[in-house]
């Protein structure tokens, strides 16, 4: 790996902790309460439709995908819903904001290892306050040079970051589970990614081709850097 690196970012959500499966939790207990409107698959591809439709007004994150979810239930039911069901839906967000932060296996263990040898900095997207609040739980804070909560992860938003950080993009490695969020970008504007997949990842973040970059790196878990990091 790249011996030049100073600067370690790490995506929050499905990196540091569980994230995703609350989602997919929450759209099939969705799908439950609209079954006598729509079969199941329908009801899920109709949320989803929603929920990229409001990406550029909402961003990404919990409210928003509450309030894609409202929508959703007006539209399937031609605004007949019982006023319980919107309630419903209210309900699984808010229980989805209250949930435990859930750390993935050898997380503390890796930034203990990182810590004072490299910067270390979060960069995820999402809600600001909730990523804060998910933060502030997870008890890993303190880690953290610097926490970037972005609307968005194209090549503008790392660029703007590298520039706060001052460093050169070389001297820059960003660890996620979304190929296209947190490692196409970084590569394009001549940075180091390392992909660590998660057993769920939103459709929305898929990417069809293999990525073949001499400053991309493949691993299997989070414990897997030290070994190329760590001399």
């Amino acid at each position: 790996m790249n011996n030049q690196i100073t600067v370690i970012a790490f995506d929050a959500d499905d990196t540091l902790w569980v994230n995703e499966p609350y989602f997919r939790e929450v759209e099939e207990q969705f799908a439950a309460l609209l079954a006598d409107f729509l079969p199941r698959d329908n009801i899920i591809a109709a949320l989803y439709k929603t929920e990229i439709a409001n990406l550029p007004l909402y961003g990404y994150g919990i409210k928003g995908f509450m309030l894609s979810m409202i929508e959703a239930v007006l539209r399937i039911t031609e605004g007949k819903a019982d006023p319980a069901i919107v309630q419903k839906v209210i309900d699984l967000g808010q229980e989805m904001l209250d949930k435990p932060v859930e750390l993935l296996d050898g997380v503390e263990d890796v930034l203990k290892a990182l810590h004072g040898k490299f910067r270390l900095v979060v960069a995820t997207k999402g809600d600001l306050l909730d990523q804060q609040r998910k933060l502030s739980k997870s008890g890993l804070d303190h880690y953290f040079h610097h926490i970037e909560v972005m609307s968005d992860k194209q090549e503008q938003d790392y660029q703007k970051l590298i520039r706060h950080l001052d460093c050169k993009p070389a001297e820059f490695l960003m660890l996620g589970n979304s190929l296209k969020s947190d490692v196409l970008p970084v590569l394009a504007i001549g940075g180091n990614a390392v992909h660590i997949p998660f057993h769920t990842t939103w459709v929305h973040e898929h990417i069809d081709y293999t990525i073949e970059h001499p400053n991309f790196y493949q691993m299997e878990n989070l414990s897997e850097v030290l070994l190329k990091l760590i001399k």
